[in-house]
C-alpha cells in the first residue's frame, strides 16, 4: 500500500471517529434537553388540547387571539393518527442525518450571524416561542433573533403596529432569506420538528390550529419548510395554507418531501413571499407573487 493512500485512510478514520464522537455528544445533549424543549419541567405550559380534535368556536365576549378572531377552542374528539413506517422511520432517519450534517457544515455561518446580531442589537443571539407541534404538543421553537430586544413577544408579525419599526438591519437580511430559521434545524435534530412538514403555528393561532385539524394537519411533526411554504407562503389565507398543509399530509412520502425540499431551496436568494405583515397581506396589499 502506497504512502498516499495509508494518509487517506488514516485521515477518513480519524474523521470518521471525531463525526462519532460530535454525533453521540451531540445526541446526548438532544436528549437531556428534551423534556425542557416540550415543556416536561413547567405542566402549566402544556396544551390542554394535546391528543385532542378541536374546532373554533367565535365569540364575541373571547379576547381575539393571534390570528384576529375572537373565540375558543372547543374539543370534539380524540386523534386517531398512526404515523406509518415511512413517517415513524425513513423520514426521522432522514431528519436526523440531514439535521445533524446541517449544524456541522454551516456551524460557521451561525457563529457569523451570532456576531452580526451581537453587534446590532446587544441581547440573546437565539429567541425561542412557544409553538404547536405534533398531535398540538407545545414545544420551543428557535429561531435567530431578527427584532429589537423591545418588541412585544409570542405577537405575529402582522398583529404589529408599522412591524419595519422591530425589525433590525441584520433581522431584515435574515429574514428575507430565511436564515433566521436556521436554528430549526436543532429543533429537528432533537425530534420536535421534520425538515418538511407544516410550519408550527403559534400557540394561540385558534384558528389556525382548527382550520388544520379539519385536514389532519396537526397529526404530523411541524416542519421547516412544506407544501403550504413552497405554494404560497404569506400571501395565503389561513383557510387555504390549512388546506394545503392537509394536502401534504395526504400525499405524504419520500417524493413528496424531495419535492418540498427542492422547491425551498429558492428562498435563501431572496424569497419574494416573505412579506412584513404576515398571513394575507399581499393579497391585501396588491403584490403579486
Amino acid at each position: 500500500m502506497s504512502i498516499n493512500k495509508k494518509r487517506s485512510k488514516k485521515f477518513i478514520g480519524i474523521s470518521a471517529s471525531i463525526i462519532g464522537v460530535v454525533f453521540i455528544g451531540m445526541s446526548f445533549l438532544a436528549r437531556k434537553k428534551k423534556p425542557s424543549s416540550i415543556y416536561e419541567d413547567d405542566k402549566n405550559q402544556k396544551n390542554p388540547f394535546e391528543g385532542k380534535k378541536v374546532v373554533l368556536i367565535e365569540d364575541e365576549n373571547d379576547t381575539e387571539n393571534a390570528d384576529g378572531i375572537k373565540g375558543h377552542l372547543e374539543v370534539v374528539g380524540d386523534s386517531e393518527y398512526k404515523p406509518g413506517f415511512y413517517e415513524k422511520r425513513i423520514k426521522r432517519a432522514i431528519d436526523v442525518v440531514l439535521s445533524f450534517g446541517g449544524l456541522v457544515i454551516l456551524s460557521p455561518v451561525f457563529a457569523v450571524i451570532a456576531l452580526a446580531i451581537k453587534i446590532e442589537d446587544p441581547g440573546p443571539v437565539l429567541f425561542t416561542q412557544k409553538r404547536v407541534g405534533q398531535n398540538k404538543r407545545y414545544f420551543k421553537l428557535h429561531k435567530f433573533r431578527s427584532m429589537k430586544m423591545c418588541t412585544p413577544h409570542d405577537v405575529p408579525t402582522h398583529q404589529l403596529e408599522n412591524p419595519e419599526q422591530y425589525i433590525t438591519r441584520v433581522g431584515k437580511f435574515l429574514r428575507a432569506h430565511s436564515l433566521d430559521e436556521l436554528p430549526q434545524i436543532w429543533d429537528i435534530f432533537i425530534g420536535n420538528m421534520s425538515v418538511i412538514g407544516p410550519r408550527p403555528g403559534l400557540w394561540n393561532q385558534d384558528l389556525l390550529t382548527a382550520e388544520r385539524d379539519k385536514y389532519g394537519a396537526n397529526d404530523v411533526k411541524p416542519g421547516l419548510t412544506g407544501w403550504a411554504q413552497i405554494n404560497g407562503r404569506d400571501e395565503l389565507e389561513i383557510e387555504e395554507k390549512a388546506k394545503l398543509d392537509g394536502e401534504y399530509v395526504s400525499r405524504m412520502g419520500l417524493w413528496m418531501d424531495i419535492k418540498c425540499f427542492l422547491g425551498s431551496v429558492h428562498v435563501f436568494g431572496k424569497d419574494e413571499c416573505v412579506v412584513e405583515g404576515g398571513t394575507g397581506e399581499m393579497k391585501k396589499q396588491g403584490v403579486e407573487k
